[in-house]
C-alpha cells in the first residue's frame, strides 16, 4: 500500500515497528527494515519537507551535512543514493585543518588512502526526500503524515499508541524514538538524559563565491571556536562560524556587506572573495547523551539518544549508524522468529551503539577543550601535534578512515555493498 496513509479514528492497526520521526535517521531505519524483511512498519512525521524536484536547482538550504562514506554505503544499499545524486550533492576529496593561533596544520587527501572521495556535502532536505521516495514506495511501510505521538502504554506484549488529531489508534511491538533532541518518545519512556550546553552558538550561512568551489573542506580552530567552509556545487559554499552567543547575535544583525567583510577576514585567501550572502541562521550547541537507549519495547536512535558538538560534522552519521545497527539487530532477530520488541534484542543494540557514541562524544569534546584559550606552552604542543599528524602516514590514514566511517564496529549495511 502507498506509504501516505489516510487511516481515520476508530481504525486499529498493528505494526511490528513504529518509528516516531520521519527525518533523516527515522527514514533510514524504515528503509533498512523495508529492504531486508516483510516487517510491517509505520513512520510518523508531523510535517513533510518541501519538495525538491530532480533536475531543478532551487536555492540551497542553510542546513547541510557532511555524509561519510559509511552513510553513502547505507544509502546505496537501501536504494536511496541515486535520489540524492539526482537532486544535488557535492563530493569533497580533501580536508584542511589548522590552528588559528599557530602554524600547525593537517591536510587530508582521499588519494592518500586510495579512495575516490572522503564524503559528500548534502542538504538535509535532499537526504530526507531521497529516503522518503524510498519508503513511500515500499509496500510494507505506512507513512503517516501529519501525525505525532501523544501518549503510549505497554499492554499484552504491545505498545498501544495514542496519536494526534483523527489519526488511527495503533499498536506496535516496538516503538522507536527518532524524533530529535526533544524526543517525546524518550520523555514518555522516562529515559533520563545527561545534557550540557557549550558556551558557543553556531552561525551558518550559504554564500555565493567569486571562484568555483574546490573539492576541499576548510576548518580553522580559534580560541573563540572553529570556523569552517564546506564546498557546495558551483559558486556556492556553506559557512559555519562558532562563537559566543552575543557575538553570533551580532554577526546575525550585520548588513550583508558588513557580514561579508567579517567573513573574508577569517577564511583563506585561496577560497576567493564572497559575492553575496544567500541565507543565514544560528543555533545553540548542546552535548547530550541518554543514560539508556532502550526501555520496555522502546528504542532511541539519532538525536533522541545523543547530540554531539557539530565541529566534525559527525552528528547525522552517528544517527545513521544507529539506524543501521538497530535494523540489523531486528532483522537478525526476525530470522530467528524473535519479537522485535524483545528486551534481549534491544539490549544488544544498546551495548553496540552507546559505547561507540560515547567515545565519539568524548573525542569531539576533547577537540573543543584542546582549542580553548590555552597557555603558550599548550598552544605550541597542540600545533606540533597537528604537524606531526600531517606527516605520520599510518596515524593519518587511521584518522581518515575513522572520519569516513570505514573503521570501527560497523553494521553490515555500512560495511559493504549488498
Amino acid at each position: 500500500m502507498n506509504a501516505q496513509s489516510d487511516k481515520t479514528a476508530g481504525d486499529s492497526v498493528d505494526y511490528d515497528v513504529m518509528i516516531v520521526g520521519g527525518g533523516m535517521v527515522g527514514s533510514m531505519l524504515a528503509a533498512a527494515l523495508a529492504a531486508g524483511s516483510s516487517l510491517k512498519v509505520a513512520v510518523l512525521e508531523h510535517q513533510e519537507p518541501e519538495p525538491f524536484v530532480p533536475g531543478t536547482q532551487p536555492p540551497y538550504d542553510v542546513r547541510v551535512s557532511a555524509l561519510s562514506i559509511a552513510t553513502q554505503r547505507m544509502l546505496e544499499n537501501v536504494g536511496a543514493w541515486q535520489g540524492i545524486l539526482d537532486r544535488r550533492a557535492c563530493p569533497f576529496r580533501q580536508m584542511r585543518v589548522w590552528d588559528g593561533e599557530a602554524d600547525g596544520s593537517t591536510h587530508f587527501k582521499a588519494g592518500d588512502i586510495g579512495a575516490p572521495e572522503l564524503g559528500h556535502i548534502v542538504e538535509n532536505r535532499v537526504l530526507q526526500l531521497a529516503l522518503l521516495d524510498n519508503i513511500k514506495s515500499a509496500p510494507t511501510v505506512d507513512y503517516l503524515c501529519p501525525a505525532s505521538l501523544v501518549d503510549y502504554r505497554v499492554s499484552d506484549g504491545k505498545v498501544v499508541c495514542e496519536l494526534s488529531g483523527e489519526r488511527a489508534s495503533v499498536s506496535t511491538r516496538l516503538l522507536v524514538g527518532a524524533d530529535g533532541a526533544r524526543s517525546t518518545v524518550r520523555e514518555l519512556a522516562g529515559i533520563e538524559i545527561e545534557r550540557s550546553s557549550y558556551p558557543h552558538h553556531a552561525l551558518v550561512a550559504t554564500v555565493e563565491t567569486e571562484l568555483a568551489q574546490q573539492d576541499i573542506t576548510w576548518q580553522r580552530f580559534q580560541p573563540t571556536g572553529p570556523e569552517a567552509m564546506l564546498p557546495l556545487c558551483g559558486h556556492r559554499a556553506s559557512l559555519v562560524w562558532y562563537h559566543d552567543e552575543e557575538h553570533v547575535r551580532h554577526l546575525g544583525s550585520l548588513s550583508d556587506e558588513d557580514f561579508i567583510e567579517a567573513l573574508q577576514s577569517s577564511f583563506p585567501v585561496e577560497l576567493g572573495g564572497i559575492k553575496q550572502v544567500l541565507e543565514r541562521g544560528s543555533f545553540p550547541i548542546v552535548k547530550a547523551h541518554a543514560l539508556h537507549y532502550v526501555a520496555e519495547r522502546v528504542a532511541l536512535v539519532g538525536d533522541a539518544a545523543h547530540t554531539v558538538h557539530p565541529l566534525a560534522g559527525q552528528g547525522v552519521n552517528l544517527g545513521m549508524l544507529d539506524a543501521a545497527a538497530l535494523a540489523q539487530v531486528i532483522l537478525e532477530g526476525r530470522a530467528g522468529e524473535q519479537d522485535p520488541g524483545q528486551r534481549r534484542l534491544l539490549r544488544r543494540y544498546e551495548r553496540w551503539r552507546r559505547g561507540e557514541n560515547a567515545m565519539m562524544i568524548s573525542i569531539l569534546d576533547g577537540f573543543y577543550h584542546a582549542f580553548k584559550p590555552q597557555p603558550q606552552g599548550v598552544r605550541s604542543l597542540r600545533s606540533a601535534a597537528l604537524n606531526v599528524a600531517d606527516r605520520a602516514g599510518l596515524l593519518k590514514s587511521m584518522v581518515m578512515r575513522y572520519a569516513m566511517g570505514t573503521a570501527g564496529d560497523l553494521p553490515t549495511l555500512a560495511r559493504q555493498l549488498q
